[in-house]
């Protein structure tokens, strides 16, 4: 049961992952309007995060590139906490895209976010389970 809990943890982030990324093609107007307005080039940098979540999923899925691919994602995820930051500052409501209760947005970076985090580092220190 252990061994099959380990292999669900990390192949559901692989997948997670790597449909995540594909969604940044696929509806690209969800996620340009949560880029913070200070950044430049937001459409290159959905397109970048897009192959980036698509590569590091795809890299979780195979043992050689687990434990690379889970400390790429623990990358990304940090460079993706002022996208959560300037969610909560224009009050977790972004009109057509994305509408929450303010302290959802809170959730998102104080919970889920360190959750995020703490799964990629855990798959990080499990890349040993057998595909």
């Amino acid at each position: 049961m252990k061994k099959f809990l380990k292999k669900f943890l990390i192949y559901s982030m692989g997948y997670f992952y790597l449909v995540a990324g594909v969604n940044h093609f696929v509806t690209p107007d969800f996620y340009l309007p949560l880029i913070p307005p200070f950044f430049p080039m937001p459409e290159l940098i959905n397109i970048l995060s897009g192959v980036a979540e698509v590569l590091l999923g795809i890299g979780v899925l195979y043992l050689p590139t687990r434990k690379r691919a889970a400390w790429g994602i623990f990358g990304m995820l940090i460079c993706f906490i002022p996208s959560h930051v300037y969610f909560i500052q224009v009050g977790s409501c972004i009109e057509g895209v994305l509408c929450a209760p303010e302290w959802m947005g809170w959730v998102r970076l104080l919970v889920f976010h360190p959750i995020l985090l703490f799964w990629a580092y855990w798959v990080s220190k499990n890349d040993s389970v057998g595909n």
